[in-house]
């Protein structure tokens, strides 16, 4: 068994912190996940839905593949110094996948993986009408080889369990904290996260239920709670990732309308209001032109 990177001892610190609330965000790629560790950013997340389907094009359906999944969190990973997570999905198969997948996302230097419990054959986008989990020992059984894979390979490496069962139409609210404390108790995983909390108290339930790590999405929330009121709640993770996309996509919609009527005063004017603003080494620290051009006189004759 090798010892833990350093990116997946990170995640553990971060995660047993209590005075502070981590807030997890997606960095949209590489460069960008650059600028947002410069701003302060401490965790990232490669989802299925904004980051991977910003690369592909494809709706979060289960359409993207394990390849495409660890390959985009891998340019993420190797960017910034911060830990990223990586949406797993289901897992994209039975028991030999899961294990496959917790290998290459290791290899691939991300700190942790989320594997849901829905059933890959009807795997839908977070909030869609008709989600479905699958059969309780089913689940565990996928968190097992997770962990089991885990502990082969590398015992700091987080396996995160996210649970559908709250508005899941073959369940509801008893049988999801029954499985966030199954998840975490028999599948021995390192973190739960409750998918769709309908109110406070939901949340209260739990945190009840669970010893370790747990975090929740807004799900049927009428709004984020904040960091604040996280902690007041006992949960010191919070589940912010699509703010950077949404701010990417509305600053973007608003320069092209500018654009498309002032045309290159509209860029003129940008400059001057974001005047300072950082832009990402794109090539990592010792590998761009300045590398190029010395490798250049060492490889070729004048």
């Amino acid at each position: 068994m090798a010892s833990p990177n350093s990116k997946s001892r990170r995640l553990r610190a971060l995660l047993a912190r209590k005075e502070r609330v981590l807030s997890v965000l997606h960095p949209p790629t590489a460069a960008l996940a650059r600028i947002m560790e410069r701003a302060g950013c401490e965790a990232g997340f490669v989802g299925t839905s904004a980051v991977v389907g910003g690369y592909t094009g494809l709706a979060d359906v289960g359409t993207a593949t394990m390849g495409e999944c660890v390959q985009i969190g891998k340019w993420i990973a190797g960017a910034v110094e911060f830990p990223v997570i990586l949406d797993g999905d289901t897992g994209h198969g039975g028991t030999m996948a899961v294990r496959r997948l917790v290998r290459e996302c290791i290899e691939a230097g991300l700190a942790g993986v989320r594997i849901d419990d829905q059933p890959i054959e009807g795997k839908r986008r977070t909030q869609s009408a008709g989600v479905q989990v699958v059969p309780l020992e089913q689940a565990v059984a996928r968190y097992r080889a997770a962990v089991d894979m885990r502990n082969e390979l590398d015992h700091g490496f987080v396996v995160m369990a996210q649970c559908y069962a709250r508005d899941a139409v073959n369940s509801g609210l008893d049988e999801c904290i029954k499985r966030l404390a199954a998840y975490e108790r028999e599948g021995g995983v390192d973190w739960v996260q409750l998918e769709s909390p309908h109110s406070e108290d939901e949340i209260r339930k739990a945190r009840a239920a669970v010893k370790g790590t747990l975090s929740f999405m807004k799900g049927k929330l009428p709004r984020y709670l904040s960091a604040e009121e996280h902690l007041a709640l006992g949960v010191n993770v919070a589940w912010y990732p699509g703010f950077t996309h949404h701010v990417m996509w509305a600053g973007i919609w608003e320069f092209m309308q500018d654009f498309q009527k002032r045309g290159i005063t509209a860029w003129e004017d940008f400059q001057k209001k974001h005047s300072g603003y950082p832009i990402p080494d794109v090539p990592p620290e010792g590998e761009g032109g300045e590398k190029q051009q010395e490798l250049e006189k060492r490889y070729f004759k004048p």
